[in-house]
């Protein structure tokens, strides 16, 4: 979860320091003790006003009030469970202004908790991504996925209303769509999931959505597609946890097979009616994803529900992934193919003209070998991801 407020830096109030229990009987070495205690004041005095001026003196944190601004106050929220502290590191290093970004460790589960944060924060909004992401595991662990996606969005809700936060941007998947009929997907196509995963968004879009209905909340809902790539810039990338690989994302197993952490590739899934037999996606690059975020922040309204497919429109097969992964990587990747992953569809591809025409937001970072080019990069300068966290 990632809440934001507008910032504007402020001094703090002070505190006084007193001190006693200094005496002497020396009178010989009175003049010599009255300079040490003019000095000392004079230290003490500047200590304080250097202490004023900084952001979190007098226990009272910039992030508990709003303040006007152009630009946003950040607060990560994560329990790490799926998250890892290395990335937050590189945020901090990169945005080091006092009350520019915090991090608070937490889990969305903890109703308690989070009331807290809540309370001590002034939220102007708040972006929700914390959830479980992994179609297959759903299916395993279906309660694990109710309970975090549903039952925690639910307590953010309840949260977000008793303190007054009023813009909510919710990411939501393409999987509450399950398996429709006709392509490309619109966001009118009927809802209608087939694993776990997809069932606790939507179980979690309905609450959002009757919520607003009572309240004046600006909501807009993010249905994401098939997530790929890493900052440009190579300052983040994605790096699961050794027990989530076998989980995990094409992108990051087709890498693993190419750094030989893996021996190869397990495609799941031959016997699809689609062109050459693998399940066809569309993927969307991250850096993408992040700008739609932004502008669906900006764009948020009063009173007013936006959903929208967050997609390149370009459905690709897991074929065509696997030999542009090898282009990416240069490496002779092995391929072993499997039946069928429970939960998985056979086509799922977006018509983003909704979110082109109301948000000016259009998927740049389409060529699907270049956006595997680059997180190719960061994962070979990190081979073991941000390291011990």
């Amino acid at each position: 979860m990632l809440p934001v407020n507008r910032s504007r830096s402020q001094p703090r109030a002070g505190r006084s320091w007193p001190f006693s229990g200094m005496e002497f009987s020396d009178s010989r070495r009175k003049p010599h003790f009255l300079g040490k205690v003019i000095t000392a004041v004079v230290l003490t005095a500047l200590c304080i006003y250097i202490l004023k001026q900084s952001p979190g003196f007098g226990g009272t944190s910039v992030f508990s009030r709003h303040d006007p601004g152009d630009s946003y106050r950040v607060t990560i929220v994560d329990n790490l469970s799926r998250g890892n502290m290395g990335a937050v590191k590189v945020l901090q290093e990169l945005f080091p202004e006092p009350g520019r970004l915090q991090f608070i460790y937490a889990d969305l589960g903890d109703a308690k908790a989070v009331n807290k944060i809540f309370a001590e924060n002034a939220f102007d909004a708040v972006m929700h991504f914390a959830a479980v992401a992994y179609v297959g595991e759903s299916t395993m662990e279906p309660l694990r996925y109710y309970h975090n996606i549903t039952a925690n969005t639910l307590t953010v809700l309840e949260a977000m209303a008793a303190h007054g936060v009023k813009t909510l941007i919710y990411s939501s998947t393409c999987a509450t769509y399950g398996e429709p009929k006709k392509m490309p997907i619109t966001e009118v196509t009927p809802q209608s999931p087939i694993n776990p995963y997809g069932k606790a968004k939507k179980m979690a879009e309905d609450i959002i959505l009757d919520f607003s209905k009572r309240s004046d909340m600006a909501v807009m809902i993010l249905r994401y597609f098939n997530v790929i790539g890493s900052d440009p810039e190579g300052r983040l990338g994605e790096a699961p946890r050794p027990e989530l690989r076998e989980h995990g994302r094409i992108s990051g197993a087709c890498f693993d097979a190419a750094l030989g952490v893996i021996p190869g590739l397990k495609v799941k899934g031959t016997d699809y009616p689609t062109a050459d037999g693998t399940c066809i996606r569309d993927y969307i690059d991250v850096t993408d994803l992040v700008d739609a975020h932004v502008k669906a922040l900006d764009k948020a309204e009063p009173k007013k529900v936006g959903i929208y497919n967050v997609g390149t429109g370009q459905g690709r097969s897991v074929k065509q992934f696997v030999e542009a992964c090898k282009q990416a990587t240069g490496a002779k990747i092995k391929v072993e193919y499997l039946s069928r992953r429970p939960g998985d569809y056979a086509e799922v591809y977006s018509d983003p003209a909704k979110i082109n025409h109301e948000l000016n937001w259009t998927a740049r970072y389409t060529d699907l070998q270049e956006s595997l080019s680059i997180a190719w990069r960061w994962q070979r300068s990190h081979p073991n991801g941000y390291g011990r966290s």
